[in-house]
């Protein structure tokens, strides 16, 4: 399904890998366990992105907390 952006809004780089994996694994089931070791998994190929990538784990793990 393609993904339809409004031109009146900004586009960032990472929007643009976004749309891609939306794109062709959106109809794809994962679970948690699997994006973990996908994470540690890429973290391992590129260290330099440690932090970013513990931010992101922990801004998912956290969605629901309520503070």
């Amino acid at each position: 399904m393609p993904v339809h952006i409004d031109p009146e809004l900004p586009l960032y780089f990472t929007d643009r890998g976004i749309e891609e994996l939306e794109n062709r694994r959106g109809e794809e089931e994962v679970t948690f366990d699997w994006i973990a070791e996908r994470l540690r998994e890429f973290v391992d190929l590129n260290p330099e992105f440690e932090i970013p990538v513990e931010r992101l784990a922990t801004w998912l793990a956290r969605l629901d907390d309520e503070d």
